[in-house]
């Protein structure tokens, strides 16, 4: 049904009919949909009063007059008369879950990330607040209304009329559990005077409050150094000028931006106003909750790991403005906070905080258009912040803020490169090279920690023949299986389809099945046995499945309980270890090697992160990076803590070939079972894309259809292109001019994905 479906022009009617047709409201409802525009219906007269934008309701959709759950963004008078217009069938809730502030900024998702409005809807507001998780009924009691003249009429016996008294100290009925607690009887005197008729039994929906997060003890200010103060004295500028402006601090490690941070909010605070704080690493959240709540009276967090009603809860205390500080990684962008003031983003270099399913939107642009529409500043924090943040600020369209120095005017630590191709450790087979392996002695000699990096997981990540020459691979996967020999299975990363270790090659049967490379099971089994004395630890996402796993690991390391620390990213950024001597990179090339548009920069940033994780006290450090490829711009440039070199050569080569931030791309994905089907609507897509092209924007390119890098994925063949133009509003006409004479076969899916950072 169109939103013009069931209307007739006033001047059609009768004058009574047409002064009718001015009292009438209708509720424009989007459901979780594709690029669909809201459906027209109309209001029956009982929920009139209460249907509000932001609500959810039950509607016919379609033909066969299904009743599905959409969300109603708009109550309006009708324009016209309406006839035949299908009614709405239920309200689902007394309050609004989004205000029209959140309404206007996810329409704007919808239109920005090219998907629908009630796709975003149904992706902001948590499946725990739909559902109120937390909430239940519980059997409740009070004095019925004869409860007077049923009791004068008979004395009762003392355990019941201890319950009696309880009941009348209370206005509200009681619930079952608490009344038997304070009149300190079971079950039976109150069962009892159901039956005389004096106590009435009632099922009372209770609000059950999520984990609180544990007491924090206060601490004081800490004392700014100059540039500390010079940038806070900007920040709060902006903050009071009452006009939103994007800052971009660029801060090496360790020079005390989160300091910084929570001065500023002290000052939102302060106003009676609330911060959101965005982190890209589950394992980066409780130590900043914790510095947080050291600081704050009320911190809530919202995250992945947290249980539906604890979501909910918290929800609800943002919502009625008993939150001064929320605390999250991506999602926590959405929190409904009445009173905003600062959305700060730390390490907003992070790809964590793209997402990657529908709406595939970034925090950062989503941030940055909330803090646009309530008129607030948005501070990013990075030590290598992304290019494309860069190129804003050096272009003055945002404010460039820069703390170059350590606090305590401790120097970045040396990082040493380390050309591993003639290595004779590592041609023997180990994953540390002579120098590392030397440096780490060193550092547990004189009672130093150690950090070793390697972004694979596993123990190796490719099993592959020698006779054949070909790698065992998921049979639903384009992907190499990766051998765990603490599960005794070959794994595929990416649908965890997984098989006992192979004895034979499952293509040509040869017993020839070796396994080749390092992952971070196997790095940990040869330090524990080259370094025998010393306490490991892995961190992986192996070995941190279960929840608080992260604090745990990271409060041993801190309390020197563990001397090695080692695994993947997320060891990488924001955690400040003062006993920290030496940080080892065990396969640089890992990441450089990527087929990826970004690899370069995302190899700067690590390196320059994981360095950044020594050489945070007096003691000082150094950082050991092993690669074959000491040659390349990102790693030289790492060596030297030179962002802005970097950042230079990498921006001109993007503007010699187009490529983002230069222009911008959108990337659409086909996949399905029938890999020539599949190929054949990508092909389609793509040449409708050229024809309207070239009339409608010349500037526009197209590239491909071609095979995804990873072709196969769960079973699915798949297929991508991508539109590249020079402005966003360019690319979403020329889509948008296409996508309503699509027609795709029932077999292929179809994702459009706006500036990828995913290109598998």
């Amino acid at each position: 049904m169109s939103d013009q479906q069931g209307l007739f022009e006033f001047a059609d009617l009768p004058e009574w009919e047409q002064a009718a047709a001015e009292d009438l409201q209708v509720a424009e409802v989007v459901f979780n949909l594709p690029l669909e525009k809201p459906y027209t219906y109309s209001i029956p007269d009982e929920f009139r009063e209460l249907l509000k934008a932001g609500m959810r309701v039950k509607a016919p959709l379609g033909r066969g007059n299904r009743t599905v759950v959409g969300y109603c963004v708009n109550v309006r008078q009708a324009e016209s008369a309406i006839r035949k217009l299908k009614p709405i069938h239920e309200v689902l809730d007394s309050e609004p879950l989004l205000n029209d502030v959140m309404l206007k900024l996810t329409h704007w998702i919808g239109e920005r990330y090219l998907c629908g409005w009630g796709q975003v809807l149904d992706s902001v507001i948590p499946a725990g607040v739909r559902r109120k998780s937390g909430t239940r009924l519980v059997q409740s009691f009070e004095l019925s209304s004869k409860a007077d003249q049923l009791i004068e009429a008979g004395k009762l016996p003392k355990k019941q009329q201890t319950v009696v008294d309880v009941l009348r100290e209370f206005t509200e009925p009681v619930a079952a559990t608490r009344l038997c607690e304070l009149a300190e009887c079971g079950p039976g005197p109150i069962t009892a005077l159901r039956k005389k008729g004096i106590v009435t039994a009632l099922r009372i929906r209770s609000e059950v409050s999520g984990e609180m997060l544990e007491d924090a003890v206060q601490t004081e200010d800490l004392i700014l150094n100059s540039q500390q103060q010079q940038t806070l004295d900007k920040i709060l500028s902006a903050v009071r000028s009452g006009e939103h402006s994007t800052m971009l601090l660029h801060g090496v490690t360790g020079s005390g931006k989160t300091e910084v941070y929570i001065r500023s909010i002290r000052e939102i605070v302060s106003y009676g106003r609330q911060a959101i704080v965005l982190v890209p690493e589950i394992s980066l959240t409780p130590q900043t909750i914790r510095r947080f709540r050291c600081r704050f009276k009320s911190v809530a967090v919202l995250h992945s790991h947290m249980t539906d009603s604890e979501r909910h809860w918290q929800w609800q205390q943002i919502a009625q403005g008993q939150i001064e500080v929320v605390v999250g990684a991506r999602s926590a962008v959405f929190a409904p906070t009445p009173n905003l003031g600062l959305i700060v983003i730390d390490e907003e270099h992070e790809p964590t905080f793209k997402q990657d399913s529908t709406p595939r939107y970034h925090a950062r642009e989503v941030a940055r258009y909330r803090c646009m529409q309530e008129r607030v500043p948005l501070l990013l924090g990075s030590a290598t912040p992304t290019l494309e943040s860069w190129l804003r600020a050096t272009r003055r369209q945002d404010t460039l803020l820069s703390m170059p120095d350590r606090v305590a005017e401790l120097p970045l630590p040396p990082v040493v490169v380390v050309d591993t191709r003639n290595d004779p450790r590592i041609g023997k087979g180990s994953s540390l090279g002579r120098a590392l392996f030397t440096s780490i002695g060193r550092a547990l000699n004189e009672k130093g920690q150690v950090i070793l990096f390697l972004n694979l997981r596993g123990y190796s990540p490719t099993v592959w023949c020698r006779s054949c020459g070909t790698g065992v691979k998921c049979p639903d996967c384009d992907i190499t299986l990766t051998w765990h020999r603490d599960r005794a299975e070959a794994v595929c990363h990416s649908c965890d389809y997984s098989i006992p270790a192979p004895e034979k090659c499952p293509t040509c049967e040869s017993a020839a099945v070796r396994y080749f490379g390092t992952g971070t099971q196997k790095l940990e089994a040869e330090v524990a046995a080259a370094f025998p004395a010393a306490r490991v630890l892995r961190m992986d996402s192996d070995s941190m499945r279960k929840p608080g796993s992260h604090d745990e690991a990271l409060e041993k390391f801190r309390h020197g309980e563990v001397e090695i620390l080692l695994g993947t990213q997320m060891i990488a950024k924001g955690l400040d270890f003062p006993n920290v001597t030496l940080v080892g990179v065990i396969d640089a090339d890992s990441m450089l090697n990527q087929p990826d548009m970004r690899a370069s920069e995302r190899t700067f940033q690590l390196i320059a992160q994981v360095a950044g994780r020594t050489g945070r006290s007096s003691r000082g450090g150094r950082v050991l990076v092993q690669t074959t490829n000491a040659d390349a711009p990102s790693i030289k440039y790492a060596s030297k803590h030179d962002f802005m070199g970097f950042a230079y050569h990498e921006l001109q080569q993007r503007k010699e070939t187009g490529a983002p931030p230069f222009s911008t791309v959108t990337r659409v994905i086909f996949r399905g079972m029938s890999e020539p089907q599949v190929c054949e609507t990508a092909r389609e897509v793509a040449n409708k894309l050229r024809t309207v092209a070239k009339d409608l924007d010349p500037e526009a390119r197209i590239l491909g259809a071609a095979p995804a890098p990873i072709t196969r994925l769960r079973g699915y063949y798949r297929f991508h292109l991508q539109i590249a133009a020079p402005s966003h509003e360019r690319v979403k006409l020329l889509w948008q001019r296409v996508e309503g004479k699509l027609k795709l076969p029932d077999s292929v899916e179809m994702a459009v994905d706006v500036d990828p950072i995913n290109s598998r």
